[in-house]
């Protein structure tokens, strides 16, 4: 247990921002299943932009590396582009 008010505070911020964490990686992940489940192609590339920019935000704040996202991109576009 923290002994001082410095680290309560310090556990407290952290359990914050790991649960913030966990709900935008979590949104995230189910973004992108349900571009992958798309059929349609115009509703697929309006999708793409989305997650790409959710993506982008979680390689931005460390949340997932950024080659990960970056992989993750170009195979979601990858995908987008094979639809008729």
């Amino acid at each position: 247990m923290a002994n001082h008010k410095s680290a309560e505070k310090r556990i407290r911020a952290n359990e914050a921002k790991r649960e913030r964490n966990r709900y935008q990686h979590k949104t995230t992940r189910t973004a992108v299943k349900k571009l992958l489940t798309t059929t349609k192609k115009d509703e697929a590339q309006a999708l793409l932009k989305d997650v790409t920019a959710m993506l982008d935000k979680l390689a931005k704040k460390n949340i997932i590396h950024w080659k990960k996202a970056a992989n993750q991109k170009s195979r979601l576009t990858k995908t987008v582009n094979k639809l008729k």
